[in-house]
């Protein structure tokens, strides 16, 4: 796994168009059926997009993300977002740390991995490994939520590929190649960023990101191997039993 690199400084601008909303509301449908959280840690939260949000509403949050760049954005959102919204009635404690490894010295009521994290992780052994990290930092009753992206979504974006987006302030050119045995598609993305507000300037950016998915039956598995007592499988943001079009898989493990 990498660290986003230049890419963090694009990155908001480029997922402006992600339904943030979305997954927050799932989550809090979740909560609602699975017991409402004090303390959440957001596992590869990126900028903070979900993490600042939650923190606003009152939740004790704690962002965890490998890319320092990431997390450093993510801690100027926030300050921003206190500055100009008046006092937050939580908190966002801002932690650099691998999400095969990971953990607190305490334990959390609930922890979230949304965006595609997991897809991220590129080995079995790293799932297997995030996943028993996860389940030791939660406390007893705590829930683990977390999306997925299928495997007929990897196939869809092989084969809709090359992706081309021409903005005033921003254009990217993306390719994608998928590995069909392992179910891994790397996504490489020529990025042109304006430097400045006139858009005289572009700063030319070249990323590689790698993804995986793993059958939602092999997840359910290692979930339950890692000790997690309740796992339920959900698909493209509600509640409701996932079927086999769904682009998007969504674990609920309650431990």
């Amino acid at each position: 796994m990498e660290a986003y690199r230049q890419f963090a400084t694009v990155y908001d601008r480029l997922m402006a168009d992600m339904p943030y909303p979305e997954w927050l509301k799932f989550a809090q449908s979740c909560w609602q059926r699975y017991g409402t959280p004090r303390t959440v840690v957001d596992l590869g939260c990126g900028t903070g997009s979900i993490s600042i949000p939650l923190a606003r509403q009152g939740y004790q949050v704690y962002g965890i993300d490998l890319s320092s760049d990431m997390l450093t954005i993510g801690q100027s959102k926030w300050e921003d977002s206190v500055r100009s919204g008046g006092p937050a009635r939580g908190t966002v404690t801002w932690l650099q740390q691998d999400m095969t490894e990971w953990e607190l010295g305490e334990q959390v009521d609930s922890v979230i991995s949304f965006c595609d994290c997991v897809n991220y992780l590129t080995e079995e052994e790293d799932v297997v490994a995030a996943i028993e990290a996860t389940y030791r930092a939660l406390k007893p009753g705590g829930v683990f939520l977390f999306d997925v992206h299928s495997q007929a979504t990897l196939a869809r974006y092989a084969s809709e590929q090359p992706f081309v987006l021409d903005e005033p302030d921003v254009a990217y050119i993306w390719t994608c190649e998928l590995d069909e045995e392992r179910v891994e598609i790397e996504h490489q993305l020529t990025i042109f960023a304006s430097e400045d507000s006139k858009g005289g300037s572009f700063a030319r950016i070249e990323e590689t990101h790698v993804q995986r998915a793993y059958d939602a039956a092999w997840l359910r598995e290692v979930l339950q191997g890692a000790g997690f007592s309740h796992v339920e499988l959900f698909a493209d943001f509600k509640l409701e039993p996932a079927k086999g079009d769904a682009e998007r898989l969504f674990f609920a493990a309650v431990k």
